[in-house]
């Protein structure tokens, strides 16, 4: 049996952020904007400066405070 992603796509759909190989860089342009979004609606402060991880982990956890994420 094989444990190529690419042969089962689903098993790879959800990688925990931690794991990403590009975790420790910047967080991109789409996740600061949603990220902006969730940090309004849920009156918290901004943070610009986080990594992809970082962001990944901090717009979950706002979207199940504004239930964004349901």
């Amino acid at each position: 049996m094989s444990d190529n992603p690419k042969t089962h796509p689903a098993s790879n759909a959800e990688k925990d952020p931690d794991d990403w190989t590009t975790g420790g860089e910047p967080m991109t342009g789409a996740q600061a904007s949603y990220l902006k979004t969730l940090s309004e609606e849920a009156h918290e402060p901004f943070p610009d400066e986080l990594t992809k991880a970082e962001a990944s982990k901090r717009i979950d956890a706002l979207q199940e405070e504004t239930g964004r994420g349901r």
